[in-house]
């Protein structure tokens, strides 16, 4: 038993402890990181899941992007880590199920993210080979999801980081 809730500033040391235990050292480097530089993460659609004693068993963030010379307003979708004790319990499921949900409730239109494949076109995520995304990028690697129909219809273009707050 989980319980998601948007994410909190209390919460953001255990996260980022989460993501670091989660990815391989250097991640930071990743040019998705170079797109969330001095951008606050989008706070009602950033999930943190906590274990029945309270600690962060899950979490997500998402982040806003601007897409192609008509600055196409979307979500970089990422990161997204479960606690290694959770693994293999359905946890990222649930948060990206939960999350997307959420996103489509506030209006959002599409969302964009650096993944596999096999493991994101259960939520409906596909490549979009129109996308051009920072290097460096595998292009197999850059999936897209519209939200609502017609949300990444015509959409094409560099992913650039949103204007700063």
């Amino acid at each position: 038993m989980f319980r998601l809730s948007p994410e909190k500033p209390e919460d953001e040391n255990e996260v980022e402890y989460l993501f670091d235990l989660s990815f391989a050292p250097g991640r930071q480097a990743l040019s998705s990181y170079r797109l969330r530089e001095g951008i606050s993460a989008i706070s009602e659609l950033s999930l943190v899941a906590r274990d029945a004693v309270d600690g962060v068993a899950g979490a997500i963030r998402y982040w806003p992007i601007l897409i192609g010379e008509t600055d196409h307003v979307a979500l970089l979708l990422g990161p997204v880590a479960v606690h290694p004790t959770h693994q293999g319990e359905g946890l990222g499921g649930s948060l990206i199920w939960e999350s997307l949900d959420r996103a489509r409730q506030a209006g959002w239109k599409s969302v964009v993210l650096v993944g596999d494949a096999p493991y994101y076109q259960r939520f409906g995520f596909k490549p979009l080979p129109s996308l051009e995304f920072p290097p460096p990028t595998n292009p197999a690697r850059v999936l897209a999801l519209e939200l609502r129909q017609g949300g990444l219809h015509g959409v094409s273009g560099m992913v650039r980081k949103a204007e700063t707050e």
